[in-house]
């Protein structure tokens, strides 16, 4: 890998965001309307207070999921890949490309949900501001690594969306936002546990209470990069340079 190569691969994916409005609009906006939605559904009882953390890790995780592995799908089905890698470029430089431009998304779009759900739709944090930005934007990675992971197996943008109970569903049954994953079956407790999806969750709600020192939080972090990484790394290995 090269770093010259990996930042024109991350500039030719910002360009063709950038010429995409409903992208745009699906990655920077629909997660703050999902927030503003169940914070509004809540309005007169206190349920939005103790959801709110998970909101936040749930809908842009599911909305960078979809559009990162969909978006490099297309890369591949179209033939883009195959011709890239007949030039001096490599499976890392493509994957790496893909994973910085989508990350940056991933930070802008973290930054307006936790700006909408704290300054608009009234999410009380007793913790810090600050450190609930570094968490979401790790959960937004995370969305991110894992749609990379799973755009190297999928062959249609439909097998991406069957990939959703693989991925995307377990985490969320098990991630403690129906039940708290002491209450699991030891089985699922033990599963839920190393699922990132539950890191994020229990970060994001240990800053929004303040129940945690930031000790217990930025361990949680380092889980959730460990994640990100072998993500990134999986899906290097596994990409083909082209779907039949």
């Amino acid at each position: 890998m090269t770093p010259l190569r990996t930042l024109a691969t991350t500039g030719r994916v910002l360009t063709q965001i950038r010429h995409d409005p409903r992208t745009i609009a699906l990655l920077l906006i629909v997660p703050s309307l999902l927030i503003g939605l169940v914070a509004w559904i809540f309005d007169e009882t206190d349920v939005f207070v103790v959801i709110g953390p998970a909101m936040l890790a749930l809908f842009p995780f599911i909305v960078m999921f979809l559009v990162t592995s969909i978006a490099t799908l297309r890369e591949r089905r179209s033939g883009t890949l195959e011709r890239l890698l007949a030039m001096p470029l490599g499976k890392g430089d493509f994957i790496l490309g893909y994973a910085l431009a989508f990350g940056l998304l991933a930070v802008i779009q973290t930054a307006i949900a936790v700006a909408y759900a704290v300054w608009v739709c009234g999410l009380e944090i007793e913790g810090s501001t600050g450190l609930l930005f570094v968490v979401a934007i790790a959960d937004g990675l995370l969305g991110t690594a894992l749609g990379l992971a799973a755009s190297a197996f999928a062959r249609t943008e439909f097998q991406v969306v069957q990939f959703m109970p693989v991925f995307v569903f377990p985490q969320i049954l098990l991630g403690g936002i129906f039940l708290p994953r002491d209450q699991l079956p030891d089985v699922l407790e033990v599963i839920g546990d190393w699922m990132p999806l539950s890191h994020a969750i229990d970060a994001l709600t240990a800053v929004s209470t303040g129940d945690e020192d930031a000790g217990y939080v930025w361990l949680r972090v380092l889980f959730i990069g460990c994640w990100v990484v072998g993500a990134i790394v999986l899906a290097s290995i596994t990409l083909r340079r082209r779907t039949p």
